[in-house]
């Protein structure tokens, strides 16, 4: 009989305990990444979708044909009180940082390098504002410098960024133009442009064929449509779903900003669904901006339908959201007020839907208050990237939320600044619990409504509840003076408009 040294014998059982550990099922593996998808389309309203966000049923949700984000819905959460900012850039340049408009100072949209899109005013001037929008490059005249932005820090853990679509987060000629400079990996479709020359493909998405089009405007990355009877909405949903493809292919983890144009002007139908909307007595102006929505909402299906195909749907978060509400010249959100670049909720109230497989409910609604700059600190967080989120200065995660935690969002402050001479007044918003008030910079008028009882904001309340109106007036100030917000400058004093607490002290 052959002795075996102990050492030996002792050596072997360990090896044979761990191969059984191996091929066993209860190992424990590092959970892979979830894929984000951020559905996120330009200039569309609360309620420009056939999912109700109000408590009942609009006429606007039985007009529009949305059945994908009806299924999104269904399979996710809704929130009923998300907000963005009143105009695309400030948002866009928000939620690739996680801080506010009044804080990075673009507060406006961008386009032409150093020049303001404000016009003159006979009272007021505005500020010496960041007009060029976002930059990754420090010392670019009237920039915000952030380095850290929200597609970076994904593609330097182990992400694949994708950008296809609007871009809209700098001037022509500056770093911030071009996404690729923001940490995306891939840019299809996206620049300095906020709206495209076209969304017809025969006209190679550029408005050079009306004569008086803006080359300016004349999309990256496309050129393999032009001249196809192709709608611009259907070609950005082509890439992606091919970003996507290659993506599953190489097994990364990916994050898809897929930023629909639609439905910013110019209003150019989409055939594939116009003429159903003409046959139900619309207009030609509201049966063009309902086909548009519809065809967002296919690309929505068709993503989604995608990632079902490829198998890993169950591991894609997908979100949807809007920049901010609808322009002046398509139908109001009602029971809202006012539209896009207005301080009224019409203006900065949008849909958001969230899909996160194995977290959220399906069909669960919450009424607790998002806005732009928390989806930064949420997609860092979802990514389980924890440690990253602290680098947002003012946005909030809403993960507990998704995980059906207890809200303690009930007190929080939003804040709203706009104080650029742009189709709007200029104004500050401050929301807290149910009581939002809004100060003009041309007049320091106060508004003061309770939207809990008024969503409609009819009932102005300023003179009838003084204190109340005080209160959010100092609040209000507070955050402007934290943030450092510009104020604009009385043309006939040159002085700055003054805080709202020191014009409410005189009354």
């Amino acid at each position: 009989m052959i002795k075996l040294p102990v050492k030996k014998i002792l050596l072997g059982l360990l090896l044979v305990m761990s191969f059984s550990v191996l091929e066993g099922s209860d190992i424990p593996t590092k959970k892979k990444q979830p894929n984000i998808v951020f559905f996120f389309v330009g200039d569309m309203g609360w309620q420009d979708t056939s999912v109700p966000f109000y408590k009942e049923v609009t006429a606007l949700n039985q007009r529009y044909q949305t059945p994908n984000m009806e299924r999104l819905a269904r399979e996710g959460m809704k929130f009923t009180q998300a907000y963005a900012s009143a105009v695309c850039t400030p948002s866009r340049v928000s939620l690739m940082t996680g801080v506010n408009a009044a804080r990075h100072k673009v507060t406006n949209w961008t386009l032409i390098k150093d020049e303001s899109p404000d016009s003159d005013h006979k009272v007021i001037k505005s500020p010496d504002w960041n007009l060029n929008g976002l930059s990754p490059v420090p010392n670019i005249p009237h920039t915000f410098f952030h380095s850290e932005n929200l597609p970076l820090l994904l593609s330097q853990n182990d992400y694949r960024t994708i950008h296809v679509g609007k871009a809209h987060f700098g001037a022509l000629g500056t770093p911030g133009e071009d996404p690729l400079n923001l940490g995306f990996n891939l840019n299809i479709g996206g620049n300095a442009a906020g709206g495209p020359g076209s969304y017809l493909g025969i006209h190679n998405f550029s408005g050079a064929w009306k004569g008086s089009g803006n080359p300016l405007l004349d999309l990256p990355g496309l050129e393999a449509y032009h001249g196809e009877a192709i709608y611009l909405t259907e070609a950005l949903t082509r890439e992606g779903l091919k970003a996507i493809s290659k993506a599953v292919e190489d097994d990364k983890p990916f994050y898809l900003y897929l930023s629909h144009y639609a439905n910013h002007p110019p209003r150019e139908k989409d055939e594939r669904f116009y003429q159903n909307y003409i046959n139900q007595g619309l207009n030609e102006l509201d049966a063009t901006y309902a086909s548009m929505i519809e065809g967002m909402d296919k690309s929505l299906g068709d993503i989604m339908n995608h990632l079902d195909k490829l198998g890993v749907d169950d591991n894609t978060i997908v979100v949807f959201m809007s920049d901010n509400g609808p322009h002046p010249q398509v139908p109001q959100n009602l029971p809202l007020r006012g539209h896009k670049l207005g301080p009224y909720e019409g203006g900065i109230r949008v849909p958001l839907l969230v899909k996160w497989p194995g977290v959220t409910l399906p069909g669960k609604v919450s009424e607790d208050c998002i806005i732009i700059e928390d989806i930064f600190p949420t997609f860092l967080e979802m990514a389980g990237l924890n440690s990253l989120i602290n680098k947002s200065i003012d946005g909030q995660s809403f993960v507990p939320l998704l995980k059906g935690e207890p809200s303690k969002s009930a007190d929080r402050t939003l804040l709203w600044h706009f104080p650029n001479t742009y189709f709007s007044p200029p104004y500050s918003v401050v929301r807290k619990g149910d009581w939002k008030l809004i100060y003009y910079h041309v007049d320091q008028k106060f508004e003061l409504f309770n939207l809990e009882d008024d969503i409609s904001e009819s009932t102005e309340l300023s003179s009838s509840n003084r204190d109340k109106t005080k209160e959010m007036a100092v609040l209000m100030t507070e955050l402007l003076k934290e943030t450092k917000a510009q104020m604009p400058t009385l043309i006939a004093t040159g002085q700055l408009v003054p805080y709202p607490d020191q014009v409410y002290s005189l009354r």
